[in-house]
This record gives structure tokens, C-alpha cells and sequence, in this order.
């Protein structure tokens, strides 16, 4: 088990360093055009991939980082670029820690290099939770899979949507309900392959942030994927879906599901993201306010801005450390006994909004203008507040992990 640091060790500068670069040499300077064009990024992700950042080999470097602070770094650098661009160049994670967390290692093998494909021809992934009517209510999820055991096939039926990367995918992974007496026990993932029969894309989302990450309904029409999509396997499901049944009968504990399993690992690298956006506003915000003047000084010499930014520095600062420890604790398996996933993740993305409003304010009405990148990283940091769990979805996880009781 690695100890805990707050020194990143000459390697993981090293790496921090060149996503930086890529960060303000590739990120930065297309930002402004894939926001307004509201379009999937492809040329930047083709260089994300030419250059190592967009491939399976360096998610699992920085997965498997011993620290558990490689993922936060990278996320909190590439987010530090641009927050629209970075979540196209990441967004297939999100897929790929959901067969990490629930798929054999064959299944791993497989499916995740099919998600990211090469340099030469680029792939996306996406994962399908979410659905119009079940959203932070999980246990509210419509889209079922039924076993055919005469064909080993599982048939998927139903309507995904806020898919990141949803319909342009060359592979998705779906949640799906298997036992609707279970609620949000009886679900499961699985991957749907490449050209699957069925599959379409729904409605494509019109924004009001991360414009340039594609957003998406996916609709599923009789999919049919064989058995050895069902992540984890069939024996394992079965084993999992009759300990639930048994405990549904007792009153017993709760049993974690498929996709919840996929968001706890996700929360702190999440807050990476926020605290990158923050961190973005915050050094525009600095910037200006130490040149430009009022009254015959910089702005930086009023309290009203100087203390704006003594406080935005603060809460960055203390949002990241709280990301690294979830990210530690993670990846060396101590248990979230206070949520500690969960509070990384809200005070990170509640500190990004405060932030980059604060950056406007501080900018004024250059702030409110698209001259300026802050208005920009506001809209983008509205998203952090929630998806993958709102503030709202965090608190009440974080109160009832302290409590021990079922709030509601």
C-alpha cells in the first residue's frame, strides 16, 4: 500500500508537465471554435491519440498508478485545457471503468482496445445509465434485458439518454434491468458491439455547456448481444441476483449495482475535472486583475477583488486535496466509511461554479463576453453540479453513510 503524499514524485511531474502542454498547445487554442460549432472534436482526439494521451495503455498507467493520483492529475490538467474538448478525449473512460469494475479480465481484454481504437482510426465508447425517466433514481430504470437461453443472447429493450458520446460509439455499455422485482438490485450491464442491429441514435442534445462533447439519446430496438456480453458473466449475475433475493426477504443489507459501481470509482476523478475548471478561471481571473487598472491601479489592490481571490485559491486548493485523498484511498482499497468519494466530488464541482462566477465578476464585462474564456468555463461548470450523482444526490449519500439511517 502506497503512503499517502501530497508530493507527486519526479515521474508523475513528468507526466503532469506534458498533459499541461498538450493541454495549452492543442486544448487551448481550439476551444473557443468546437464550443461554437457544438461538434465532436475529432482532429484533437486524433492527436490526443498520436501522441499516447487518447489510448488504453495510458488510462491504465494512470489507473493503476500506486498513489491513486494519476488519474486526478491527468483529468485535472487536460479540464485545465478546456472542459467541452477534454471530456471527448476521456469520455470513453467513463465505459471503460464500467467493464473495469464489473467485466471478466477476458471481457476487459477484449472490449476496451475496441473503445479506443488507434491513431490512425480513432474510436469512441459510451456508457448508458441514464434514461428520461430515471436519472439520480436509478431503481426507476425501464430498459430490460431478457435472457433467450436457446440462443445464449440477451434481448435489450429501451430509451438511454444524456449518453456521452451515445450513437456515435463504436461500443456501448448498457444498463439494463434484469429482475424488475430487485429494483436497483436487479440490474446489469452489458456491452453492445460495434454495427449491433437496434441500436440508434436518439435525440443529440443542444447544451448549455461542454458543447464540444457529444450528448445523446440512445435508443435500443430488440438488441441482441450474446451471452458473453453480460459483463461479469452469467454465473456471477445469478449468484449476485440470489443473494439479493435473499436479502430482499430479510430486510438485509444493501447490494451494490452495476451502474452505481461504475460512479464510485468515477466521483473523485470527476472532481479532478471540476477542480481544473476552477483552477482555469481563477489563473485568468489573477492575470487580469494584475493588469488591468481602475482609478490608477491594478484591481488587485481592492480587498473586494483581492479577497475574491485569496478565497477562490483556498477553496481550488482544498478541493484537490480532497479529490487525492478519495483517489488514495481508492486505488489502495480503504473503504469511503464517511463518503469520502462522494465529498471529493461535491466540493470540488460546487467550488468550480463558485469560481468561475467569481472570474466573471472579477473580469466584469469583459468576463460576460466570448473575448474571454471565464464565461465559457462557467457555462462548462455548471455540468460538474450534476452529472454522474447531482450535489444534491451527494449530500444524500454522504448523510446517510455518517447517520447510518435511510435519509430521504
Amino acid at each position: 500500500m502506497a503512503e499517502f503524499t501530497m508530493e507527486l514524485n519526479d515521474e508523475q511531474k513528468e507526466v503532469r508537465d506534458w498533459l499541461h502542454g498538450f493541454a495549452a498547445d492543442v486544448i487551448r487554442p481550439a476551444a473557443a471554435e468546437w464550443d461554437e460549432r457544438e461538434e465532436t472534436p475529432w482532429p484533437v482526439i486524433q492527436e490526443a491519440a498520436k501522441v499516447g494521451i487518447y489510448s488504453l495503455d495510458f488510462y491504465a498507467q494512470q489507473y493503476f498508478d500506486p498513489t491513486g493520483l494519476g488519474i486526478s492529475m491527468a483529468m485535472e490538467e487536460l479540464f485545465w485545457g478546456d472542459a467541452g474538448i477534454a471530456l471527448s478525449i476521456v469520455g470513453t473512460g467513463l465505459a471503460a471503468v464500467g467493464v473495469l469494475a464489473n467485466g471478466t479480465e477476458e471481457q476487459i481484454g477484449t472490449w476496451i482496445p475496441q473503445m479506443y481504437g488507434d491513431a490512425s482510426d480513432v474510436k469512441v465508447a459510451a456508457f448508458c445509465s441514464s434514461e428520461p425517466d430515471a436519472g439520480s433514481d436509478v431503481a426507476a430504470m425501464r430498459t430490460r434485458a431478457v435472457y433467450d437461453e436457446a440462443k445464449d443472447e440477451w434481448v435489450i429493450n429501451g430509451t438511454k439518454t444524456w449518453a456521452t458520446n451515445g450513437g456515435i460509439a463504436n461500443v456501448h455499455v448498457v444498463v439494463a434491468v434484469v429482475d424488475p422485482e430487485l429494483g436497483s438490485k436487479g440490474h446489469a450491464s452489458f456491452i453492445v458491439p460495434p454495427n449491433t442491429p437496434g441500436l440508434a441514435q436518439g435525440q443529440k442534445f443542444k447544451k448549455h455547456g461542454i458543447r464540444a462533447s457529444h450528448t445523446a439519446e440512445v435508443i435500443l430496438d430488440n438488441v441482441r448481444v450474446p451471452g458473453s456480453c453480460l459483463l461479469g458473466g452469467k454465473d456471477k449475475l445469478d449468484e449476485r441476483l440470489a443473494r439479493a433475493r435473499e436479502k430482499a426477504k430479510k430486510g438485509g443489507e444493501r447490494v451494490k449495482n452495476a451502474a452505481m459501481a461504475t460512479f464510485e470509482a468515477s466521483r473523485p476523478a470527476v472532481g479532478a475535472m471540476a477542480v481544473g475548471t476552477a483552477r482555469a478561471a481563477y489563473e485568468v481571473a489573477l492575470e487580469y486583475a494584475t493588469t488591468r487598472e481602475q482609478f490608477g491601479r491594478p484591481i488587485i489592490d481592492n480587498q473586494g477583488v483581492a479577497f475574491q481571490l485569496a478565497d477562490m485559491r483556498t477553496s481550488i486548493d482544498a478541493a484537490r486535496l480532497l479529490v487525492w485523498r478519495a483517489s488514495w484511498m481508492a486505488v489502495n482499497g480503504k473503504p469511503f466509511t464517511a463518503a469520502e468519494g462522494s465529498m471529493s466530488k461535491l466540493f470540488a464541482s460546487e467550488t468550480a461554479k463558485k469560481v468561475t462566477a467569481q472570474a466573471i465578476q472579477i473580469l466584469g464585462g469583459n468576463g460576460y463576453t466570448r473575448e474571454y474564456p471565464v464565461e465559457r468555463m462557467h457555462r462548462d461548470a455548471a455540468i460538474y453540479t450534476i452529472f454522474e450523482g447531482t450535489s444534491e444526490i451527494q449530500r444524500l449519500v454522504i448523510a446517510r453513510t455518517i447517520s447510518g439511517t435511510s435519509v430521504r
